[in-house]
């Protein structure tokens, strides 16, 4: 029975779902979220009530959040590319940086993409700036982490890669990478580079104009 992956191509957390199964050539169904597909949104919501997306259906089992998804995949339809190790001492350090990437990257960006979402009223520049300042601090960090390093654990791709590549996409969107983050650069060059990642990206081009902040002429 072929997956089903609810989601929408600009979408951070489902282009991170994305590359996995890009990766392994995973056959799926895409049941495209947007406006002009209520029916699909329809059947997304009663799957998923809380509405988060992206979710994949396999048979009867609905399987939620981008991380839970990539290690599911693996344990239920593995490929050539394994994003978890089977040591759980490396698969421990692998799920620590999809956290970070998660929890210390992405997070405050979306939280600067909702704020500009907002009515000039209703904007937080204060929240905005802590944000802001949270994002300087996780590059600083990442840059250091990076010396020596191609991928973010090991010497090949991993969950923490799926979910550094949309993270850092966007962050650099939302506030720009300094230039002296030489690493954070050049590992964002890499993914962005790397092939199911680049589908992705490529995929959501249309979409560019929903990007609240201006998308920029690049990438």
């Amino acid at each position: 029975m072929t997956l089903k992956l609810y989601a929408h191509p600009f979408s951070l957390y489902c282009q991170k779902a994305l590359i996995a199964l890009y990766e392994n050539g995973t056959a799926f169904e895409w049941k495209l979220l947007s406006a002009e597909k209520p029916e699909v949104f329809a059947e997304f919501a009663e799957l998923w009530p809380l509405r988060r997306f992206p979710i994949v259906v396999d048979g009867k089992r609905v399987v939620t959040e981008a991380s839970t998804i990539i290690e599911y995949l693996q344990l239920y339809h593995p490929g050539n590319a394994r994003f978890l190790p089977d040591d759980p001492k490396a698969a421990l350090d692998v799920r620590n940086l999809d956290r970070f990437f998660d929890n210390y990257i992405t997070t405050p960006l979306q939280r600067i993409v909702d704020d500009a979402l907002r009515t000039p009223h209703q904007r937080d520049p204060n929240g905005v700036g802590q944000y802001r300042g949270q994002l300087e601090t996780a590059y600083a960090w990442l840059d250091g982490y990076l010396d020596g390093r191609t991928w973010a654990v090991g010497d090949g791709p991993s969950l923490a890669d799926c979910a550094a590549a949309p993270s850092l996409f966007y962050a650099d969107w939302t506030h720009a990478i300094d230039p002296r983050f030489e690493r954070v650069h050049a590992y964002r060059r890499h993914l962005l580079a790397w092939a199911p990642f680049a589908r992705a990206v490529d995929e959501a081009r249309p979409y560019r104009v929903l990007f609240p902040l201006g998308a920029p002429d690049r990438d």
